[in-house]
């Protein structure tokens, strides 16, 4: 199972540094974790997981390694600076910058290019939900998000509904299974069966919600908003996904 933090503009240096060293402080050989901290964060919180398996990542990169960008991270930065891998697509940034897919698989192929693993956010929006194109809409954003370039070993797949992040309402779980089957459909069609990437989910997770959403067929992991800025709430998620994969072992 896969863990991920998306802290946002969220905390200040201090409490990140507080929240890292909490999350490195604990193990779960079975879980892996990723912070996906704000960019001037990335050094200072490289140095608080050094050596604990937590990996490290940006929240966005441009798709220029360099040029007159202000304001822009290339991904060769957020690789010098300790980052294994980058999220690209989330819906704030298709929102409130107006990024296209174009411009997300581009990102991508920037990413790659640069030895970074990439997590494509897809999600649909409330409207589109309810004039019942969901899954057109993540089917497209999903193939033309994900760059030819990208080996499926490289890529991770967000599902995250732009109506249910940070609102506390989650979809039901049976909404969550037929997206995510939709999404491995679509993956499967793009690589091979044996190689679909993780699809993580990511909408108000916590710890009361984790061991349900864990429980989904397809559910590779979940990407954690809001919950991800308490230690313990984290490390509990993190517990319960440690615990669903030993009772998959079990089994």
């Amino acid at each position: 199972m896969i863990v991920a933090a998306n802290w946002k503009m969220g905390p200040s240096l201090q409490t990140a540094g507080v929240l890292a060293g909490a999350v490195a402080a604990r193990d779960f050989p079975e879980v892996q974790r990723m912070l996906f901290v704000p960019h001037p964060f990335l050094m200072p919180m490289s140095v608080e997981l050094a050596s604990s398996g937590v990996r490290l990542g940006g929240q966005d990169c441009h798709f220029y390694d360099s040029g007159a960008f202000t304001g822009d991270v290339a991904a060769s930065m957020l690789r010098d600076c300790g980052a294994s891998v980058v999220l690209v697509g989330h819906s704030e940034r298709r929102a409130a910058y107006g990024e296209t897919s174009d411009t997300v698989a581009k990102k991508a192929a920037a990413a790659f290019a640069q030895g970074l693993d990439v997590v494509v956010c897809v999600g649909e929006t409330k409207m589109e939900r309810e004039e019942g194109n969901a899954e057109q809409v993540v089917i497209d954003q999903i193939r033309a998000s994900v760059p030819c370039s990208l080996p499926a070993q490289k890529l991770l797949i967000a599902y995250e509904p732009v109506w249910s992040i940070g609102t506390g309402v989650v979809p039901s779980l049976s909404d969550i299974a037929l997206m995510h089957q939709v999404i491995a459909g679509v993956l499967a069609e793009k690589f091979v069966a044996s190689l679909v990437p993780p699809i993580l989910f990511g909408g108000s997770v916590n710890s009361d919600n984790a061991g349900a959403i864990f429980s989904v067929p397809k559910v590779g992991g979940v990407l954690v908003g809001g919950a991800s800025l308490d230690a313990e709430v984290f490390s509990a998620i993190c517990l319960i996904a440690s615990q669903c994969f030993e009772t998959d072992q079990d089994m």
